[in-house]
């Protein structure tokens, strides 16, 4: 694609920051480089037609894991880490909220529970028998106990009779926040070109060439922030995790508020909008959702109608109104990759799933390391 002068001149003409990625990483990113450097000029390039991979697709959960799931990291992490890893969450939640204004992201703090299945008692104990380990080793982040236990309230089938719940998760609308968040960024008159995938960069003694789908550019420092998608540009220890979601049409007189976490986390459910919306199940093939292309699958989509009609809505008809999956970034360990790669080149990606309570922190990190 031949591009004219005028284009060039003034999109793509003498560029001190390019971001790959307008999701929450990215977005921030540009904010604080923007604050630190108000005379830079800014270009984020964005592949999709909106912000793609998670940052629009989520379960809009402000979370910081549930029990299970730090049990778990404490399996593969140390206690230190651990404690890093829910600080870096709880810290990039206040950030959030203090960036964009509650009312703007429509932050509602609800409780976060998770449930266990019938099948799960031995996992249900192993919570309860560690709860006041879990709660001590948290104590500073939180200054209080970070989980106890909640019983059934929401009548939901087939699991055990209590919840563990955490007083301190909250929810927000995924929608609400990204669009503030783009217009914060227009606003602060940094562009964003969508449609635009990079293919590949070479770094030079003083900028870096980049070639994209439609055409070719310099730019002084380059900054990776594709998350999921991290692997097509980037030798780094991620690998795209697909997530697949799907939500009800509205149903009257729906009870069920908070946050929901299911299966050490491989199920979440929420209301919003008087809907249930339902994700999760990649556990039951981690190979075949280890890919960066969109789509359901059969298997999963099957098992969240089932979990929905046996589970969560045992009496009540419901119907699906929508399905749709996001593209998260994983790896062996759980700490977000905040690099730089060379002179020029930077990244912040492998958000592991905690998209929206770390991604402002680390678009902030990411600034002032560049």
């Amino acid at each position: 694609m031949n591009l004219s002068y005028w284009e060039y001149k003034t999109w793509l003409h003498n560029i001190d920051f390019t971001i790959v990625g307008s999701g929450i990483v990215g977005l921030n990113c540009a904010l604080f480089l923007k604050e630190a450097h108000p005379n830079a000029r800014i270009l984020i390039l964005e592949k999709g037609m909106l912000p793609q991979g998670a940052s629009t697709k989520n379960a809009g959960f402000a979370c910081f894991g549930s029990i299970s799931e730090v049990l778990a990291d404490l399996q593969t992490h140390s206690e230190e880490d651990v404690v890093q890893l829910v600080q870096k969450r709880w810290d990039g939640v206040q950030l959030l909220r203090k960036n964009l204004g509650d009312k703007n992201i429509d932050f509602q703090n609800l409780g976060g529970h998770e449930v266990f299945l019938d099948k799960q008692e031995v996992l249900f104990e192993n919570c309860i028998a560690n709860l006041e380990r879990v709660n001590t080793l948290l104590h500073p982040v939180f200054k209080a106990d970070s989980f106890k236990k909640h019983h059934n309230s929401f009548q939901f089938k087939g699991i055990q009779d209590q919840y563990i719940t955490s007083d301190f998760e909250s929810q927000i609308d995924t929608g609400k926040m990204m669009y503030t968040l783009l217009k914060k960024v227009q606003h602060k008159g940094i562009s964003i070109l969508n449609a635009i995938a990079v293919e590949s960069f070479v770094e030079g003694e003083a900028h870096v060439s980049v070639k994209t789908n439609l055409f070719e550019f310099t730019t002084k420092k380059l900054i990776i922030a594709t998350n999921g998608f991290a692997s097509t540009l980037l030798n780094q220890d991620i690998k795209p995790a697909r997530a697949q979601v799907l939500i009800t049409k509205p149903i009257k007189n729906l009870h069920v508020k908070g946050t929901f976490h299911v299966d050490e986390g491989y199920y979440y459910f929420r209301n919003i909008d008087d809907r249930i919306l339902f994700g999760g199940g990649r556990n039951l093939d981690f190979k075949g959702e280890e890919t960066m292309t969109f789509g359901e699958t059969t298997l999963i989509q099957n098992q969240l109608e089932t979990m929905l009609r046996e589970i969560i809505l045992p009496e009540t008809a419901f119907e699906i109104e929508h399905r749709w999956s996001g593209i998260m970034g994983m790896g062996i360990q759980k700490r977000p990759i905040i690099q730089q790669l060379s002179n020029h080149t930077y990244c912040g990606i492998r958000l592991g799933g905690m998209g929206i309570a770390i991604g402002s922190i680390v678009g902030k990190e990411l600034a002032e390391l560049i």
